[in-house]
């Protein structure tokens, strides 16, 4: 038992040791109150008292203490049976893990308990460490989805690691939320069937935050190549995939002009929601054709007032290309 100069909080950590379970809520909910890491190790052995109550306020207090030394103690909590107490763990946690914990939390990985291992997955994205590669792969191919799911997430959040086979696989998993993760973790690399990938995905999948994901992946690369299947989404049946399509647009044509995609950007100029029309206008302006101002100039009296100025600032852009070009020319 700790034992302490101070009377108020001598009296606490024994009451912790109390067989009722109302006199030890008591006891850590004060120690909570009072804050002295003097209770600390106290504190630790509370987390495995047999009440769940009693255990998620000694992670609390844990957390509000924020001190590293109680990482190996806490690791434990991400395994627990109760949702509440995995929840704080892995908050807790998110606190207090660094560059200095990676290896212990790898070791942990190793432990045969699905929720300890996911939060575990979860807690490695803020280390960022490319070190954890070798651990993670083995759980893109989990059978267990949520683990999958949690690994390829993970697995954009590493530094330097740029292709991975077994990430491009995930994009056809039969699981709807895994092949959500897949799409956004293909944005950050660098495989040469990333794009054809995420264009099929864009083209076919089902699900349409699939389909959103990949396109917003495809706007973080920027390729012409995916032009064609980006202005097929500007025709997609849910709104999300048409703005999200019309926003890599606008990035690739900041670099890459294509005049194929004025008639359906053209189209969406009077899509039912404001956000499509917005991103939209402005797509047409990075594309800079003459041939769209006549169109954006209907948008300038469109109901909602972004669309109409970026409507405006749009036409201007293609404006001041036309005459850049102009003067090149001559």
């Amino acid at each position: 038992m700790c034992i302490t100069n101070n009377p108020e909080l001598q009296e606490w950590i024994e009451l912790l040791q109390s067989d009722d379970l109302s006199d030890r809520l008591v006891a850590i909910k004060s120690l909570q109150h009072l804050g002295d890491e003097a209770a600390l190790d106290v504190v630790v052995i509370a987390l495995n008292d047999e009440s769940p109550a009693v255990q998620k306020i000694a992670i609390a207090t844990l957390w509000e203490f924020a001190n590293p030394k109680v990482i190996p103690n806490l690791i434990p909590s991400l395994g627990s049976p109760e949702a509440e107490i995995r929840e704080v763990a892995l908050s807790t946690l998110g606190e207090l893990v660094s560059q200095d914990s990676l290896l212990l939390l790898l070791d942990a990985l190793h432990q045969d308990n699905l929720d300890l291992q996911r939060n575990i997955l979860i807690l490695l994205r803020k280390i960022h460490d490319a070190q954890s590669l070798p651990y993670l792969l083995p759980f893109l191919e989990s059978e267990h989805p949520e683990l999958r799911e949690a690994a390829i997430t993970t697995l954009r959040y590493l530094n330097q690691v740029k292709t991975s086979p077994t990430a491009l696989s995930l994009l056809q998993d039969p699981v709807d939320f895994v092949r959500r993760e897949a799409a956004l973790t293909l944005g950050h690399l660098a495989d040469a069937e990333v794009i054809p990938s995420l264009s099929k995905a864009l083209r076919k999948d089902p699900d349409w935050q699939v389909r959103r994901n990949a396109a917003k992946a495809l706007m973080v690369h920027a390729a012409g190549m995916a032009i064609p299947v980006l202005i097929e989404a500007i025709a997609d049946e849910h709104w999300q995939v048409r703005r999200f399509a019309a926003q890599a647009l606008q990035k690739i044509f900041q670099n890459t002009k294509n005049e194929d995609a004025i008639p359906a950007l053209v189209n969406a100029l009077a899509d039912e929601y404001a956000d499509v029309r917005k991103d939209v206008a402005i797509a047409l302006g990075n594309l800079g054709s003459e041939l769209a101002i006549s169109s954006l100039q209907q948008s300038l009296d469109d109901p909602d007032r972004e669309v109409s100025i970026q409507a405006e600032r749009a036409i201007q852009r293609i404006k001041d290309y036309s005459s850049i070009s102009a003067g090149q020319a001559s």
